[in-house]
């Protein structure tokens, strides 16, 4: 990062790959080029090596075995052969075909549940309160003999909200129903021990903690109950008949050490955000008027790193422009490409227009410092009042 460059506090969205990652990878694309699937030779078997002891890093973050990692090209086809695999499988074996889910789930859980709707599946959408929490009590209330699947994100990624994951896992274990998680956000900062919190089915992103973009995975939990699904893609078996395709041999190399660095790193992580964070809000409450936090309080259940902001009587996406060349921020998420819609997750807490349309996400990352944050709300604040006077 040049010192020109715009502070960088997008870090919801993606993060720049580490270093360490990078040199971790390099001897993947260009020494070590073999396809892992190609045992009858050095090469093959050096690549197979390679991905296996990403399996391991993986699954020693979350307390899975390593035969319980599948790799994909990213979190949404996580998300799509989780629930699509899990349904599918279960309506062919007449084991039921109703999925329970949360309004504030990532769009790659929400349009295949469309999806699924729309092909005769049974869908349960459930509301959230305020501050974006689903009521396990709910989850309890709507599952039924048909009940095959509930997918509740960890942590949300517009507005931090970190969900009760280990009673929703209770609740699902108890009524023999699987339970999947979207745990893009929460990696490197919740705890994600899929046996604590009785997880079957876990969606992971290498790019949300400073790995390579098209890279992902599956946790599948092999016992206890052993979770069965159908494949999305077929042709050669790879990943254990679940995910056929030659594998992204460096791009797993670089999510294995991206997660562990997340992993053995989440202490202090942790708490340098959450610091930085803090000071952040402090100082907006402070100077800045008419504003409001949205999701949980900020020493509530909330990702350390995420600050969710509406400043009424502005457009955020005006905001958005008027910091551009100094702050990168982002008006909602950036998984709805060309959307000039409200935020679906704030539209789901409830209140106005204004509201919607005025929140500003500010995703903050490992290498963000003090200084910057101060830079930032000064750029932030000067932005608001001259954009609210330009407004009168």
């Amino acid at each position: 990062m040049n010192e020109s460059d715009p502070i960088y506090l997008d870090h919801h969205a993606t993060t720049p790959t580490a270093e360490a990652v990078i040199e971790e990878m390099q001897p993947y694309f260009d020494n070590v080029y073999g396809n892992p699937a190609s045992d009858d030779h050095s090469y093959g078997v050096d690549a197979d090596r390679a991905v296996g002891k990403a399996r391991e890093q993986v699954s020693s973050a979350i307390n899975a075995r390593k035969e319980e990692i599948i790799f994909t090209s990213g979190a949404t086809e996580s998300d799509n052969l989780a629930i699509r695999g899990v349904l599918e499988y279960a309506e062919n074996n007449n084991h039921g075909n109703h999925v329970i889910t949360a309004a504030t789930e990532h769009e790659a859980v929400l349009e295949l549940c469309e999806e699924l709707n729309d092909r005769g599946f049974q869908v349960t959408v459930l509301e959230v309160d305020s501050e974006g929490f689903v009521d396990p009590a709910a989850i309890r209330d709507e599952i039924k003999p048909e009940t095959v699947l509930v997918s509740v994100m960890t942590a949300n990624n517009e507005i931090g909200t970190i969900a009760p994951v280990a009673e929703i896992g209770q609740i699902t274990s108890e009524n023999q129903t699987i339970f999947h998680t979207d745990a893009v956000q929460a990696l490197g900062y919740v705890n994600l021990d899929v046996e604590e919190l009785q997880i079957d089915l876990m969606s992971l992103s290498g790019h949300k903690v400073y790995g390579p973009k098209g890279v992902g995975a599956l946790y599948i939990r092999r016992r206890r109950p052993k979770v069965k699904l159908s494949p999305l893609v077929y042709g050669g078996g790879h990943e254990r008949g679940w995910r056929s395709g030659t594998l992204n041999v460096p791009g797993i190399v670089g999510m294995g050490k991206a997660v562990e660095l997340a992993h053995n790193n989440q202490s202090s992580r942790t708490e340098h955000v959450r610091s930085i964070r803090d000071h952040m809000w402090e100082r907006m409450r402070d100077e800045i008027d008419n504003i409001k936090l949205n999701g949980p309080p900020i020493d509530g259940q909330r990702l350390p790193n995420n600050l969710n902001v509406s400043f009424h009587g502005v457009e955020n996406k005006a905001v958005v422009r008027k910091l551009r060349s100094d702050v990168a921020v982002s008006a909602g998420s950036a998984c709805t490409t060309g959307s000039v819609e409200a935020s679906h997750v704030l539209q789901s807490l409830g209140g106005d227009e204004d509201r919607w349309h005025s929140s500003i996400r500010f995703g903050l990352g490992k290498d963000n410092t003090i200084d910057e944050i101060d830079f930032v709300v000064d750029q932030v604040t000067d932005s608001i009042d001259r954009l609210r006077q330009f407004s009168l």
